[in-house]
């Protein structure tokens, strides 16, 4: 029996690195709001069951009537105000679905965790990385480094280079047992409480699961056009995707 997945998407973010007044995921991307493209491969998935949107606060009535009404995203169960940092928002909204926020609980199946300005996951990529997370528990999608990655010392002089064969440029969405995520959350917010958020320094979920759980992270393949949209020369790029 197929157990429930939920999307959880994140449109919390500000448009600072787009030189925008607009936060990003509300600019126009052709004719549509960026935050469009990801809804709607969660709304036409086969495989998600129902979403919950984060964004800021204060758009949370904005959020509903121009996005979730208006494109008619029926999947969408739940609007919640995110936070200042990404993992705040994803916490939030983990700690709503344990709440009981959605119409049908998920408290067994699993989370796919996945940035509102990525305009490009489709059915493909949301498949892959079910397959996996029913496997190994918990995964996030990802593509081969193309580049030589270099590490820094303090003065910005190359310090070592990592064999490029291993190393991984990660993406979302990042996918985890419902359980397993809730847990690992719940501790981080324990100890941001104990020594002050401003400690707490992780970028993704795969980094939460690794530091306050013992659970491995599979590297899902995906796809090299999941591209983040972030600054103004991403607007461009994805216009030629969309293109073709």
């Amino acid at each position: 029996m197929k157990k429930r997945c939920t999307a959880i998407v994140l449109a919390a973010g500000s448009g600072k690195r787009m030189n925008s007044a607009t936060a990003k995921q509300f600019m126009m991307l052709q004719d549509k709001p960026l935050i469009w493209y990801a809804l709607h491969a969660v709304e036409v998935s086969e495989i998600i069951d129902d979403c919950v949107l984060v964004t800021g606060e204060a758009d949370i009535p904005y959020v509903k009537e121009e996005i979730v009404e208006k494109y008619g995203f029926s999947k969408v169960n739940a609007v919640v105000a995110g936070g200042s940092e990404r993992w705040e928002s994803v916490a939030n909204a983990v700690q709503a679905i344990a709440e009981g926020v959605l119409k049908t609980p998920n408290t067994d199946g699993y989370l796919f965790i996945h940035d509102g300005a990525r305009p490009f996951l489709n059915e493909e990529i949301i498949a892959n990385t079910y397959a996996d997370v029913q496997e190994f528990h918990a995964c996030v999608a990802a593509v081969p480094s193309k580049d030589t990655v270099k590490l820094s010392d303090d003065n910005g002089c190359a310090a070592s280079t990592p064999d490029r064969r291993r190393v991984w440029l990660i993406q979302t969405p990042q996918v985890f047992d419902t359980e397993l995520i809730t847990a690992a959350y719940a501790k981080m917010q324990a100890e941001a409480k104990a020594v002050g958020k401003e400690r707490i320094a992780v970028t993704d979920d795969a980094s939460v699961v690794e530091l306050y759980t013992d659970r491995p992270v599979k590297l899902t393949e995906s796809s090299y056009r999941n591209i983040k949209i972030t600054t103004p020369e991403d607007i461009h790029i994805a216009e030629l995707f969309l293109g073709k």
